[in-house]
């Protein structure tokens, strides 16, 4: 199982040599990198080679970036500017393609295989004019992605917009067959179901985004500590034409938890889980 752990678990603070040493302390080799400039400040060339070396010295790899999704969100700030790739006001639009394309250029000093990107905040309506504009945004971004040895891997959220079903209707009328998903299994449990989320999303699906909740917010929490049922939705994600990666993004909960000792023993469990499962399909 290629074990994957979200810095989004660390938002509110700097990325540091310390913490990507506890990183690998803790056995983990890859990382998805959360862009926001108060944790990542991707914008800067300085600082981004300055990280380069650091996660060579700790031996990581970075698996993936995940696009920008707030301005300004900073450590100890809940919330920020949102940027939005599909907002009709081309103003706006334009300047939310900038920050993508910033966090883009990350992979020309630090190599990472998928940018997951939201094409829609929370509980935004499939408004005709958002999903021309996020057409017209991501037609852009994916050539300058691939420029970059990069896929851009469009998330489910939580929203209209950002549905199963509206993400495959999107990828058939506008022809961006570059795209691919990343599957968020607990946005899924907020909407439509895992199970009947993912078996939408399954042929295009190339990473995850693996937390829990009790399907009324999105809490971020260790899987089997909400409401998921899990036995389901990891067969369901075990019957993917090609294993996924497992990314684990959780949330702070408190002070020092989860904790990367947590974290580990996570990963064990759901190695195990899956493997119970593939050697079930294969009876």
């Amino acid at each position: 199982m290629h074990r994957v752990l979200s810095t989004y678990r660390y938002v509110k603070q700097p990325l540091t040599a310390e913490l990507l040493k506890e990183f690998a302390q803790a056995g983990i080799a890859h990382i998805e990198v959360f862009s926001a400039p108060g944790h990542f400040n991707y914008a800067s060339p300085q600082y981004v080679r300055d990280f380069a070396g650091l996660l060579e010295q700790s031996g990581l790899t970075m698996h993936s970036l995940h696009s920008p999704t707030e301005r300004d969100f900073a450590p100890g700030r809940e919330r920020g500017v949102p940027i939005s790739i599909s907002d009709p006001e081309r103003i706006r639009r334009l300047d939310a393609m900038d920050e993508v394309k910033r966090a883009l250029e990350v992979a020309e000093r630090i190599p990472f295989r998928y940018l997951v990107q939201h094409m829609s905040h929370s509980r935004e309506s499939a408004d005709p004019r958002k999903l021309d504009a996020a057409f017209n945004s991501l037609e852009h971004l994916s050539i300058f992605a691939k420029a970059r040895g990069v896929t851009i891997a469009v998330e489910n959220t939580p929203s209209e917009l950002g549905a199963p079903a509206t993400l495959q209707q999107f990828i058939k009328d506008t022809h961006l067959n570059d795209l691919r998903y990343c599957f968020d299994i607990g946005h899924a449990h907020l909407e439509t179901g895992v199970t009947a989320g993912f078996e939408v999303m399954r042929d295009r699906v190339v990473t995850t985004h693996i937390h829990d909740n009790h399907g009324e917010k999105d809490d971020h929490l260790l899987p089997h500590e909400g409401t998921i049922q899990w036995d389901g939705a990891l067969a369901a994600l075990a019957s993917a034409p090609e294993p996924l990666p497992v990314v684990l993004e959780l949330k702070e909960q408190s002070a020092a938890t989860p904790s990367l000792e947590q974290v580990r023993a996570m990963f064990d469990r759901l190695e195990n889980e899956f493997q119970s499962h593939r050697s079930a399909a294969r009876k």
